[in-house]
């Protein structure tokens, strides 16, 4: 995969060199993909979050002076709406929950609170450490800063209620990047790899990996980033995944 202008940006948070996943002793199974849908995706998102919900994406871009959040249709790629933050603000995850739309910044330890249907500004609240991924599950919003560390934050105030490290055979699984809560796991994108962590939110214990190589051929004049951002309709059982900079979203399903 060629990793473009916007991975120097971004690799900054923690100055690690990728990891290796699965690691060496995993028993974790390793699924692979087919396609089953492509759909456009504009190229120039700097994907920071995804999530699908009432029959829409909602997708968290990045980037100085680009950052913000956005409803788009699925099939064709329009961006609907669209709330842009201050040109000073670098924009992280994104998940959607209680008719809000809640997106991290990445090193301003500042987040904002939106409301879902008209993109109203609600409020804007701190937090502790990096913004990487966001998702939620039935009381706390998850956060990954690019360590292996999951943080569960109470949905008002925003304090830690409690951390999971994420381990596979033993091995911390670091840069864990943008996330989504898929029947009862947490999937998350491992910066700078093609893979996703398949996620126990009780222990942080990697339960499987799902290699996505290959998933966006090279193109000519193309300078795709890295794979980020993964979306789950849970009516239609339906798996969305893309990354910055992709001229491409793919639904896939896993073998």
């Amino acid at each position: 995969m060629t990793l473009g202008a916007g991975l120097a940006v971004f690799g900054q948070g923690n100055g690690a060199a990728p990891p290796r996943v699965p690691p060496a002793g995993s028993r974790a199974p390793v699924s692979g993909f087919t396609v089953v849908n492509t759909y456009p995706h504009d190229p120039t998102a700097f994907t920071q979050g995804l999530e699908y919900r009432d029959g829409v994406l909602y997708e968290g871009v990045g980037l100085q002076a680009k950052s913000g959040i956005r409803r788009v249709t699925l099939e064709t790629g329009k961006v609907l709406q669209e709330f842009k933050l201050a040109p000073g603000y670098f924009g992280g995850g994104l998940t959607v929950t209680g008719g809000k739309v809640f997106e991290l910044t990445w090193k301003d330890k500042t987040g904002f609170v939106f409301d879902a249907k008209t993109f109203r500004l609600i409020k804007n609240f701190s937090f502790f450490g990096e913004g990487w991924g966001l998702t939620h599950d039935n009381t706390s919003l998850i956060v990954s800063d690019g360590t292996s560390a999951l943080r569960f934050l109470e949905t008002t105030r925003f304090s830690e209620l409690r951390r999971i490290k994420v381990m596979d055979a033993a091995v911390p699984i670091s840069n864990l990047n943008e996330l989504e809560m898929i029947k009862g796991e947490i999937w998350a994108n491992v910066w700078q790899t093609d893979y996703i962590a398949r996620i126990s939110p009780k222990d942080g214990h990697v339960v499987g990996w799902v290699n996505l190589k290959g998933l966006l051929p090279p193109a000519p004049g193309s300078k795709p980033d890295v794979l980020n951002g993964i979306a789950y309709d849970s009516v239609k059982d339906r798996i969305f995944v893309t990354g910055k900079l992709w001229p491409k979203l793919f639904e896939i399903k896993l073998k």
